[in-house]
């Protein structure tokens, strides 16, 4: 349903009219039940069916797995510029980007979480003010670096108590030093050049800034309507060297 919990702010015209928006299913076997937990036991049809199952998925799990249930997941990515249209401005609410504000948590969900990031870009003055007062913090390392973030349960009873709806804002204190943005350690480029089928190609670029980490990438292109790619002239190049794929 789209009248409780975080999809209430799913509202169509406000999502196509992001910088970028993508939608994905992503649907994978897990392991149930494995035999490196209990002894295994084929007395039934089913069981060993499900044996010659998981033996047949042995290549995306380990094969000591003797029952096998399907994951599905269902994410939706969208990118909101609001730099460019908030005239200058970095502050941004759920009411400015989605047009709605939260009312409540799904009844069916057993989590329902929001995360602000509220990292600051100078650690040594606290640059942002986010309202209301989240339910938790909560710390991560990613890509090397420390994060934080505002959590906000949508299940905890006191969230709703002093208002109905929850919009979440996130305001700057005072005046960044700069109107550039702070480049990720890991981000990427890409762009089109060249015309037609023989020259016509899409380049992409990965910058790792770390100074001593490597970091696992998987490359998701979005690729336009009018390309037609031959996938024997894909060229990887690392470090000014070129890296044949398997």
């Amino acid at each position: 349903s789209l009248q409780a919990g975080l999809a209430v702010l799913l509202k169509a015209e406000r999502l196509f009219h992001s910088s970028y928006h993508s939608q994905a299913v992503h649907i994978r076997p897990i392991c149930r039940v494995s035999a490196r937990l209990r002894a295994p036991s084929f007395n039934t049809p089913e069981k060993k069916s499900e044996a010659f199952l998981a033996t047949c998925l042995s290549f995306v799990q380990d094969a000591s797995c003797l029952a096998v249930s399907w994951e599905l997941r269902q994410t939706l990515t969208v990118v909101f510029d609001s730099f460019s249209s908030g005239q200058g401005k970095k502050d941004w609410s759920l009411f400015r980007m989605f047009s709605r504000t939260l009312t409540d948590a799904c009844p069916l969900a057993s989590q329902s979480k929001v995360y602000v990031d509220i990292s600051p870009k100078n650690k040594e003055n606290e640059l942002l003010e986010v309202t209301p007062a989240p339910t938790s913090v909560h710390e991560a390392i990613v890509q090397g670096d420390k994060r934080t973030y505002a959590v906000y349960d949508l299940l905890s009873p006191s969230l709703f108590n002093t208002s109905r709806s929850l919009n979440v804002q996130l305001k700057w204190m005072r005046p960044q030093d700069s109107s550039e943005l702070p480049i990720p350690i890991l981000h990427a480029q890409r762009y089109v050049s060249g015309y037609g089928l023989q020259t016509g190609e899409i380049r992409t670029l990965i910058h790792n800034t770390h100074p001593y980490r490597a970091f696992p990438v998987i490359l998701l292109e979005t690729v336009p309507w009018y390309l037609r790619l031959y996938v024997h002239t894909l060229t990887i190049i690392t470090k000014g060297k070129e890296n044949k794929p398997s």
